[in-house]
């Protein structure tokens, strides 16, 4: 059969439902791409046309919603899948994301100036105040045409999918948001400062989870019928992988965008310099990406660790269930790697930022890390999606292991 008619195949049940997470990270969300591409070629190399997805439950936060989605809108065909978001990433520019022309982005920096130096003298500047340092209505655009969430819903149908969850945060109540659409009805559910709302996913649901704070705008979103203001899902994120697991999700896969130390502590300065704008915005923004989904993953194997020691009949009494989980996170600092193709930025941007201190002169590191999540041009991502795809097939024993139960 035709993969491009694969969306009327019989659903493919698993013993053991298996939810894909996808973190945040802005540009750095190319490396799911590859290391996911990577998954499919080790699980079938023969590209057969009957395979099915190895994931049930599909769950994305910031950048990584928009891999969710793009993943679970072609469940159907895992492979194309993959192939449309290989092509989508590798074929990125800046100006398909933000507008990153000189015009734009002086006009942004002037409102800026103008309500930080005289909003206070004249209040009704503030009502005219920008939302965001850059405007994401590119990616709006590109979203739209790039996904097909027709087939989503078909893909949920047929049995191709069991659920994807999009996670926002509101910025009025503090709560996280999880957007699902699921089949075989499931019940939202609700805990301290989190809950899930059942919604038919579209572009506006991506947009709110991957605006980031003062970078990008946020997405007025309804939520039980009042409007709730939403910005990117990995802010406070304190428990990432619960949605899979409220899902149905037995077995987790985690694809992450931090490398394990990207602090680099035989760099530190004897006498540095006060921090740039560009550094500080990068620490924060590794904070939000990357601390909470690393603790939530190790609190999940402690507990895994604690259930190996009780009875299978005092599990099943207390309904209590061990998920498996295994991550594949970045072999190398994407720090790095950015600030190698940092002159592939628009000249524009790349002024930008490099008045907020992004800079390659300063021991080739100044603002890498801002730069890593904003870096969204064909050279960086391509070289992000090679890493993933590398990082997959060195991990090839763990990811045969993680998969054997299931079908595919």
């Amino acid at each position: 059969m035709p993969t491009h008619l694969a969306s009327n195949q019989p659903h493919c049940a698993a013993a053991n439902p298996v939810g894909l997470i996808l973190t945040g990270g802005g540009a750095r969300a190319a490396y799911q791409a590859g290391v996911l591409a990577g998954v499919l070629e080790l699980l079938d190399p023969a590209r057969s046309p009957d395979f099915c997805s190895p994931f049930s439950i599909v769950c994305g936060t910031s950048a990584g919603a928009i891999n969710a989605a793009a993943y679970a809108c072609r469940a159907h065909d895992p492979h194309g899948a993959l192939e449309g978001m290989l092509n989508l990433w590798s074929g990125l520019s800046t100006g398909k994301v933000y507008h990153a022309d000189a015009w734009r982005l002086l006009r942004t920096g002037l409102r800026w100036f103008g309500m930080m130096a005289a909003g206070w003298l004249a209040p009704s500047l503030r009502s005219h105040q920008p939302r965001s340092l850059l405007d994401n209505q590119p990616l709006d655009e590109l979203l739209d045409d790039f996904l097909d969430f027709d087939q989503l819903k078909r893909n949920l149908e047929n049995g191709a999918l069991d659920a994807l969850a999009i996670t926002a945060s509101g910025y009025s109540t503090g709560e996280h948001i999880t957007f699902y659409q699921a089949r075989g009805g499931i019940k939202p559910w609700r805990r301290s400062l989190r809950q899930a709302v059942p919604a038919s996913i579209g572009v506006d649901h991506l947009l709110a989870s991957s605006a980031i704070p003062f970078v990008f705008p946020a997405k007025a979103m309804l939520v039980h019928g009042h409007t709730e203001w939403c910005g990117d899902g990995s802010m406070r994120h304190l428990a990432p992988i619960s949605p899979a697991i409220h899902l149905g999700a037995e077995k987790i896969f985690v694809v992450g965008t931090g490398y394990r130390d990207e602090t680099h502590p035989e760099r530190r300065l004897a006498d540095p310099h006060y921090p740039s704008l560009a550094q500080i915005g990068g620490h924060v923004l590794f904070s939000i990406f990357q601390d909470t989904v690393a603790s939530d993953f190790e609190s999940m194997e402690r507990v895994n660790e604690l259930l190996a020691q009780l009875e299978p009949n005092v599990l099943k009494s207390q309904s209590l269930r061990p998920v498996r989980t295994l991550a594949i996170m970045p072999s190398r600092s994407l720090d790095e790697l950015a600030m190698v193709h940092l002159r592939r930025m628009p000249r524009a941007a790349r002024t930008l930022f490099s008045v907020l201190g992004v800079s390659s002169s300063s021991g080739g590191r100044a603002g890498a890390a801002l730069i890593s999540y904003l870096l969204f041009e064909g050279s960086y991502t391509q070289a992000l999606i090679e890493l993933g795809r590398a990082d997959s097939m060195n991990r090839a024993d763990e990811v045969h292991a993680f998969f054997k139960e299931t079908p595919g």
